[in-house]
């Protein structure tokens, strides 16, 4: 199809989908079937078996066993990468090479210098990309957003946040152990503290400067239901501190499992009034969230509810404060961009560049420095 015209759907081939489950059939496959505007056309797994096993659970006319056939089908405008964080590289590569759309889960690539190599790839390729940063299409997170823009505030102060990662906790689901080993790229840091520290940013501006420290305080942790144990590697704990390009003070502090206390809550206190979020977990792109506020003298915080306008895609309305609906409403708004040529959805620069943000938390861990993130070599 011509990617501008808004008549005909656009043909979507999901890279990852499987008869087994996964995240591709939790997410990606319902609310892309609930949405006007998209066709699933096909879809790619292991194997030719199973990927027959996928099309005839889900109805996916093609189903091919590698990703190459999937990319350079016809019938197929926007490539859908929903793989572990170690494939990515591979499977984007190749839609970008057979000139494909492609959307990426979060994050990009495995570490900052992969990022960087695929979003070069991208720009070479001139193809429309999208990085799965669901978080900042959440309704609340973008009317938190506005409330700040318009000055519910007044100057921005400073900005607190405490998370659980739900994850990295001393148990990890069957299935699960390549998240424990920070070598995979599937960690705390890269997928719920990345996720919201994205969204941080796109409210409150990105950082200019961080130091940080990081633990691995649980290095064995064990499988649920077998008791199995397992070395873990990857840090669950994660504080930061930083600046905002407004100079606003910044302290990010993630916890891996849950906490019998207090799993999400984001303050934001200015001049004139403080705006507090809570929500059930450090995942932003999945929680559901409540925003709190107060301005004036001896007032305290009462809830904002969120305006309807924020829920602007109906078929998503049912969804609405559940896992789902940050991700149906970015997949509208790619379908606009994709369409009617807008710039909603963050591309494969920005993932690049948010990737070198968490590349220089690393850094700052582990010199004990403070890192400047103010050039386009940021983390490096």
């Amino acid at each position: 199809m011509n990617l501008h015209d808004t008549t005909a759907p656009v043909r979507v081939g999901i890279v990852g989908l499987s008869a087994r489950g996964g995240w591709a059939a939790q997410a990606h496959l319902p609310v892309l079937r609930r949405l006007d505007g998209f066709d699933v056309r096909a879809l790619s797994a292991s194997s030719a078996a199973s990927a027959r096993e996928a099309g005839a659970k889900y109805g996916v006319p093609a189903a091919f066993g590698s990703t190459g056939e999937l990319v350079r089908s016809e019938d197929v405008d926007l490539v859908v990468v929903s793989v572990r964080v170690p494939l990515h590289r591979e499977v984007v590569l190749a839609a970008l090479e057979a000139g494909k759309a492609v959307l990426s889960e979060w994050p990009l690539g495995n570490g900052a210098a992969e990022a960087d190599e695929l979003a070069g790839a991208a720009a070479a390729a001139g193809v429309r990309t999208f990085a799965g940063l669901q978080a900042r299409n959440a309704p609340a997170v973008r009317h938190l957003r506005d409330l700040v823009a318009d000055g519910y505030v007044g100057e921005v102060l400073s900005t607190s946040l405490v998370a659980s990662g739900r994850r990295w906790g001393p148990t990890f689901e069957p299935g699960g152990a390549y998240l424990l080993d920070r070598a995979n790229g599937g960690t705390m840091l890269t997928i719920p503290f990345g996720h919201t520290l994205d969204a941080v940013s796109m409210v409150l501006g990105e950082f200019t400067e961080v130091s940080a420290t990081t633990a691995t305080r649980r290095p064995v942790v064990h499988e649920e239901g077998t008791g199995r144990a397992a070395a873990m590697t990857v840090e669950d704990q994660i504080a930061v501190s930083g600046r905002t390009a407004s100079g606003a003070v910044a302290s990010v502090h993630f916890r891996g499992g849950l906490s019998r206390g207090t799993n999400f809550r984001w303050e934001i206190n200015g001049t004139d009034g403080d705006l507090v979020v809570t929500g059930d977990s450090g995942h932003l792109q999945q929680a559901s969230l409540t925003v709190r506020g107060g301005r004036g003298p001896d007032t305290g915080l009462a809830e904002l509810p969120v305006p309807d306008r924020y829920d602007d895609v109906p078929a998503l309305a049912d969804l609405r404060g559940g896992p789902l609906h940050a991700m149906g409403a970015q997949y509208a708004r790619i379908h606009a961009d994709l369409t009617r040529g807008t710039a909603h959805v963050p591309d494969f620069a920005h993932a690049a560049r948010h990737q070198r943000v968490l590349a220089a938390i690393e850094r700052a861990a582990a010199s004990g420095e403070r890192v400047r993130l103010d050039g386009p070599d940021e983390g490096r």
